[in-house]
């Protein structure tokens, strides 16, 4: 697996798991009862996303690990995943 391909797949890891991990400890601020005027009650009130992002690079980092290793030892062969799937004739 060269080098433009394991950054494109652990982009698209890290992009995931940010997305999973964005909702994690978030409080509203109607939760919380100091609504910013000209905001939603359901915006978030600290939304934390240094702490989101280090973790979601750290998560990203295992994941991709495991599926490098998968590659490696040839559990997974990328050259069978189809890039398209088959055109119905």
């Amino acid at each position: 697996m060269g080098l433009t391909l394991s950054l494109a797949v652990y982009f698209v890891i890290w992009w995931l798991v940010l997305f999973t991990v964005l909702p994690l400890g978030v409080s509203t601020q109607g939760e919380e009862g100091d609504v910013v005027p000209g905001t939603p009650e359901s915006a978030p009130a600290t939304p934390q996303l240094k702490w989101k992002f280090l973790l979601t690079t750290i998560i990203a980092a295992i994941v991709f690990g495991i599926f490098y290793a998968m590659v490696a030892s040839q559990i997974i062969d990328i050259r069978t995943i189809p890039a398209f799937p088959p055109q119905a004739q």
